[in-house]
This record gives C-alpha cells, sequence and structure tokens, in this order.
C-alpha cells in the first residue's frame, strides 16, 4: 500500500503498517539506514538486496516507497518509461531531501527531455570532448603548479580536485571563474538535503540568486553572442524557437551545476580512496596503463550521492523484480549498491583496479544516462594521470579518519582533502 500525503506527515516512523496477510506486514524499516561513512555503504543494503529485489522503506519524507537494489532491477527503473521522473516534480511524494522536485531536463520524461538534451548533445560526444583534453591538461597542470608554488602541503580537493572541472566547465559556457565563489556556494545551497539550510534559503538560492545570476549572463550573450555552449542554446531560443526563456535559464544552471558538482566530488573522492589505500594508489605509479580501468573501477565503488534519490512513480500496474509495483506508487534506486550486485560483479566488495569486466551504472542508464560522461572521464583522466605522473609521492597529511566529509549535500563528498608531499 501507498502512503497518501494524508495519511502521513512525512516524518520516518508515521506511515501506515501493511493489513495483515499482506506480504510486507510488519515493521517498514525507516530510510536512511544510517549516516553515510567516507566512501562506504551501509551494511543494510547488501542485507536487503539478498532478501529481496524491492524492500518497502519508510522515507524521510513523503512516506512509503519501493527500494530497488539489484543491479537488473535499478536499470529497469532507470530504462523503463512507465517509472516517471516528471510524476514528482511539485508533489511531496517519498524522497530523502526537505525540497520538493522541480522541473528540469533532470526531471523531465520524453520526449520533453529529449527536445533538451538534443540542444546539447554534440557539445559532450566523445569525439568533441577529446577536442578538449590539451586544454584540460594545461588546466590540471597550471592548478598543480601553484599548489607546488605554495609549499610542501595542501588541500588536493580545494586546490585541484574541485577546481579542474570548475575551470572547465566555465570556459565551455564562458562563465567567469572569478565567480564560482558565488554560483558554487548558491549550488551548494540548492543542493542540500535540508538539515544545514532552510527550506527558504535553498528555495532563495534555486528559485532567485542562480536565476537572477544565469539571466545576467544570457543579456550579455545576446549583446555579445560569442563560440560557446551559452550563446549557442541563446541563439536556440532566439533564432530557433527551439526552447522557452524559463527552460533556456533553467538549462544554463543544470549545466553548470552538473558540469563542475559531480565530477569534482568524484574526482576528490576517488582520490581518497587510492591515498587512504597507500598500495592502491602505489599500484598506479608502478602501472600507469592500468589508468582507465582503474577510473572506471573507482567510478563503480564509490557512491555519487549519500542515499538513494530521484524518485520515479509507476505510471501504471507492472511487476519489477517478481513484485507487483501499482500505479501511484513510489520506486528508489541507488545506482551504487547495483554496482556491488555480486550477480554481477566478481568479489563485488572488493576494489579491483585491474577488473576488465565493469558493466557499472555510475553515470546512469536509458534517457537520463549522463550526458557529460565523456567529459567527466577525459577530466578524471587528466587529473588523476597528471598527479600520478608529476606528484607520485603525494599522501594523506592526516588519518584516513580524520578526513573531513560534508554532511548536508545530494553529492557525497569530502570537505578537505589535507595531503603533503
Amino acid at each position: 500500500m501507498t502512503v497518501t500525503e494524508n495519511e502521513s506527515s512525512g516524518q520516518p516512523g508515521e506511515a501506515a503498517a501493511p493489513p495483515p496477510g499482506c506480504p510486507m506486514h510488519g515493521l517498514v524499516p525507516g530510510y536512511p539506514f544510517g549516516e553515510p561513512v567516507t566512501t562506504e555503504l551501509h551494511p543494510k543494503y547488501a542485507e536487503i538486496r539478498e532478501q529481496a529485489a524491492l524492500t518497502r522503506v519508510n522515507m524521510q519524507y513523503g512516506g512509503e516507497a519501493w527500494l530497488a537494489t539489484r543491479h537488473a532491477d535499478v536499470k529497469t527503473v532507470l530504462a523503463d518509461r512507465r517509472f516517471s521522473r516528471e510524476a514528482t516534480v511539485g508533489k511531496d511524494v517519498p524522497r530523502v531531501r526537505k525540497a520538493v522536485e522541480e522541473l528540469n531536463i533532470v526531471s523531465m520524461d520524453d520526449p520533453e527531455h529529449g527536445r533538451l538534451r538534443k540542444l546539447v548533445a554534440k557539445a559532450f560526444t566523445v569525439r568533441r570532448v577529446e577536442q578538449m583534453r590539451p586544454r584540460a591538461q594545461e588546466i590540471a597542470d597550471e592548478l598543480l603548479d601553484k599548489m607546488l608554488a605554495s609549499g610542501n602541503t595542501g588541500d588536493l580537493a580545494a586546490q585541484y580536485a574541485w577546481m579542474l572541472p570548475i575551470t572547465v566547465i566555465c570556459e565551455m559556457l564562458d562563465v567567469p571563474l572569478e565567480d564560482h565563489y558565488k554560483f558554487r556556494a548558491w549550488i551548494d545551497t540548492w543542493l542540500t538535503l535540508g538539515d544545514e539550510h532552510t527550506l527558504e534559503e535553498m528555495n532563495e538560492a534555486r528559485f532567485e540568486k542562480l536565476p537572477e545570476y544565469m539571466s545576467s549572463l544570457i543579456a550579455k550573450r545576446r549583446a555579445q553572442p560569442g563560440d560557446d555552449l551559452l550563446s549557442a542554446l541563446v541563439a536556440a531560443r532566439d533564432e530557433q524557437d527551439k526552447l522557452s526563456e524559463e527552460e533556456l535559464i533553467t538549462m544554463s544552471i543544470a549545466l553548470l551545476a552538473t558540469g563542475h558538482h559531480t565530477t569534482a566530488n568524484q574526482l576528490a573522492n576517488h582520490l581518497y580512496i587510492l591515498l587512504s589505500r597507500r598500495e592502491e594508489w602505489q599500484k598506479l605509479v608502478d602501472r600507469p596503463e592500468l589508468l582507465n580501468t582503474a577510473i572506471e573501477e573507482l567510478l563503480r565503488v564509490t557512491p555519487l550521492s549519500p542515499y538513494s534519490e530521484n524518485t520515479r512513480i509507476a505510471t501504471e500496474d507492472l511487476e519489477l523484480g517478481g513484485q507487483l509495483v501499482k500505479a501511484g506508487e513510489a520506486v528508489m534506486i541507488f545506482p551504487a549498491v547495483g554496482n556491488r550486485d555480486p550477480r554481477v560483479f566478481e568479489n563485488p566488495e572488493d576494489l579491483d583496479l585491474t577488473r576488465e569486466h565493469n558493466p557499472h551504472i555510475a553515470f546512469g542508464h536509458g534517457i537520463h544516462h549522463c550526458l557529460g560522461a565523456p567529459l567527466a572521464r577525459l577530466e578524471l583522466q587528466v587529473a588523476l594521470g597528471t598527479l600520478l605522473r608529476r606528484l607520485p609521492e603525494v599522501e594523506l597529511a592526516v588519518p584516513a579518519e580524520d578526513v573531513p566529509w560534508k554532511t548536508d549535500n545530494v553529492v557525497r563528498g569530502v570537505a578537505g582533502l589535507p595531503v603533503r608531499w
């Protein structure tokens, strides 16, 4: 059964239990199962993945949902159009965030999603992205030169891992790099879970500060078009009428946010994993030819988010993992759990930098497969490869357990990565 808005206030433990005789009768576990710890997954995930394909959970906001944990079922939810993202927009659906979903390219279903995606897809093809490798290499070297010039200690996250993707997306959109302190703060506030920021602060960042900032940039492109992605979107709006003014603004914000936020955090997380397991770092120093394989393995084992997010709503009755999911019921996925499914991966809990069969879903699947995946891979290759080559002796400056972590963001990441060399 599904808890409606009238049946629950959306707080943990308040969902009505299934009736006697129902297979799910009994206590529905509250979700999240516990606070995230570094890049590890709560052991409850592995437990419920082996018990059943789908598990009923009581979400922090919005009531009950199905949680899919197996690789095949997560892919099905991502690809089957009967699981709608757009049906969550503006609704008090089961979720982990205080804020409800807003309409943008990430929350749209086809055909509207495809219409907007097509406008920018050419900028993120493997061929087009590969042409950016020399410039990405220059940025990586410049950042590393600056860090090395400051002494023999530094913050590898703030000075390197975060700045490379930010610089690249700023150049693609022709956004002033000196503004990154402003828009990063707004994006971080918008993408919080809601513990450290009020809903009013989150809405102000997303619906006032970011649109105002992006509108000012769009006005400048209209006055002086350039050879950049934002100018191309403005032309698609003004000359070809392929998107509305509101879509132009929200699309530009999404590109700025997703164009750096996820990769910046994942790169820092990958460095944390390698430097906290020194033998793995040394393996890559000694065998640089493993770089690309290692990156795919790091993507597999590193959770992008602290919890399941991006709720989907079944638009009709259907079967998933042998379980009947009724129309209107919410289904949650957590690709990181599917990426450790023993049905697909041998020794899935092990970090194996030589793993060749690696069909991970770190970039999603289906129509919402990450548009920027080729760019993210290039940035990870350049950033990690440059460090291995130029600073092989780098090491954590504090015990791994003392590395600080962000606690209120939809993307899991270190809050800093102190190192020495």
